[in-house]
């Protein structure tokens, strides 16, 4: 909304200004607005277009009006840059007022200065005629301001420490297979004793003496190789499923296997492809690209037969080892509990991984243990993480130099997480253009959520709004303050107990003209010196003290 500074109470259409000096003593009639109203800081600026309106007949046709732009503040002055006009026998390149009149918007910028928020923006005007001039008699009012709601946000930064890879519960297997003969299904006695047998059996009868590791269940799996017609290959891969069965029975003798599954594979391209990418035959990047390149499997297996000088070999070395079936039991190992581990930190903590010791640095809070154990992996693993999660702590203790250090020891450089940290030192020491161009490098959520702190910053407030939506991040509900969304606001703080959540309802409260409640929130803080005195010069206050 525009403000009217100046206005005239009489007739415009008759006034006659024959003497240049007379524009200054008619300043009166001048009709000054600015948009906005109230000034606001965004990004650091302050920025608000003005329209000066000049009455008929007003302007002298050889004068020149200077209008220099000052921001008024704490005893302070800083001028902007003036707004020239000039008569219409003016021989200069100003712009022009005939005596009609006319109505002219300028755009007057300032970098905020602390202290503006309590300011005034007054038009310092001079009226020139050769070498004389006449100032007006006092300042134009133009505008009150500064509204730096914005520089309420948490340039802290958002992060959070890499996560482990720890498993509670660890999935292993015990595997044995038999071999079959081609278009066979019958299960040959030697199979039965062979070396994969023997170590399959006393693998399933270590399992069944170890207190941390549970047999859950056995797969019995059978294939067939995939040379011969598809529909013949799927028969025998079932026979030798049934026979497998059977034979499975007489190994496990003795043995816990829990429940046993059955399962027919049919021909075993994967197998296949497995065997070959770890073979040295000749041209095996042309066998797998056939692979990748066809489905069918008749199609493939007509296209390897192709190769004559290749399938020699795999008809020899490859092909048989497909004609199988295998006897998987699968294991759980129960990993060290949150318990133990604690007690392995303290007792024996060089037998624990790199992603126990993580997992460990997770289960107290005391940040020097987490920097203890975090050193003990960045010391034995050369964990980039554990270097991470150590500046994480160094940025919580408020130690940006430290942290940034710990950050170049990191080797692998695009880990996530790293760009993200490099964007809070810088967020932290000011430089915004650089914090930006690390944060849109993250892909990780932290990242994501200091992009909505930049566009706060920036004074993006719709695109922060819709970043920070939904993250719970402090940021949040100042940046539907600043959207406008005052009801989302006041939803998100509803239940917050910080001063500074209570600052922003006030601020909600005396937007929505609630001047009590406004208030009763800034009664509420007392604690921070910051905030009351704040709250002294914040122009979101001015009408409801």
């Amino acid at each position: 909304m525009k403000k009217l500074l100046f206005i005239a109470f009489a007739c415009l259409a008759v006034i006659s200004c024959n003497k240049v000096s007379k524009m200054a003593d008619l300043a009166s009639l001048v009709k000054v607005e600015c948009n906005p109203e109230v000034l606001e800081v965004v990004a650091d600026n302050i920025d608000a277009d003005v329209t000066v309106t000049f009455p008929e007949k007003y302007f002298h046709k050889k004068a020149i009006l200077e209008v220099v732009p000052v921001m008024k503040f704490d005893g302070q002055e800083v001028a902007g840059e003036p707004f020239v006009y000039q008569g219409e026998k003016v021989m200069d390149n100003y712009k022009t007022v005939g005596k009609n009149g006319a109505s002219i918007t300028e755009h007057i910028k300032f970098k905020y200065v602390p202290g503006m928020e309590k300011s005034e923006l007054v038009g310092r005007a001079t009226v020139k005629y050769k070498k004389k001039s006449w100032a007006f008699p006092e300042d134009i009012k133009i505008a009150d301001g500064a509204n730096t709601t914005y520089m309420l946000a948490n340039r802290t930064g958002s992060y959070a420490a890499a996560a482990d890879n720890y498993q509670d519960v660890i999935p292993e297997e015990v595997e044995a297979q038999i071999l079959y003969l081609i278009n066979s299904a019958n299960v040959r006695s030697n199979q039965l004793t062979s070396e994969s047998i023997k170590e399959y059996k006393t693998g399933v009868k270590d399992v069944m003496k170890d207190d941390r590791r549970t047999i859950v269940g056995t797969d019995i799996i059978a294939y067939a190789s995939p040379d011969g017609p598809e529909k013949r290959n799927n028969t025998l891969s079932d026979q030798r499923a049934a026979s497998a069965q059977s034979a499975f029975k007489q190994v496990s003798k003795k043995l816990e296997t829990g429940g046993v599954t059955t399962r027919s594979i049919g021909e075993d391209w994967e197998g296949f492809q497995e065997l070959v990418n770890n073979s040295n035959i000749e041209d095996k990047d042309l066998i797998l690209r056939v692979l990748s390149m066809y489905s069918d499997p008749d199609v493939r297996e007509r296209e390897i037969k192709n190769m004559s000088s290749v399938y020699g070999t795999l008809a020899k070395d490859v092909l048989p080892e497909l004609r199988r079936a295998r006897f998987v039991t699968n294991v759980e190992f129960q990993n060290y509990t949150a318990e133990e581990l604690k007690a392995l930190v303290e007792d024996n903590i060089d037998i624990l991984d790199e992603e126990a010791l993580l997992r460990s640095a997770t289960l107290t809070n005391d940040q020097s243990a987490k920097m203890d154990i975090y050193s003990q992996a960045i010391k034995k693993y050369d964990s980039d993480r554990a270097k991470l999660n150590s500046a994480c702590i160094l940025l919580d203790q408020g130690k940006e130099s430290q942290a940034e250090a710990m950050l170049k020891k990191v080797s692998d450089r695009s880990i996530e997480g790293l760009n993200n940290l490099r964007g809070v030192l810088a967020l932290r020491g000011g430089d915004l253009a650089k914090a930006l161009d690390f944060f849109e490098k993250e892909t990780g959520d932290a990242g994501k959520v200091n992009l909505g702190t930049m566009d706060i910053l920036n004074g993006n407030y719709a695109a922060a709004a819709k970043k920070l939506a939904g993250t719970g991040d402090a940021n949040e509900a100042l940046a539907y303050i600043l959207n406008g969304d005052l009801v989302k606001a006041s939803s998100l703080l509803k239940d917050c107990d910080s001063e500074l959540a209570a600052y922003e309802r006030a601020i909600i409260a005396a937007r929505q003209g609630k001047a009590s409640a406004a208030l009763a929130e800034l009664a509420k803080i007392k604690n921070s010196k910051e905030l009351k005195a704040r709250a002294e010069n914040d122009i979101e206050f001015a009408k409801i003290k």
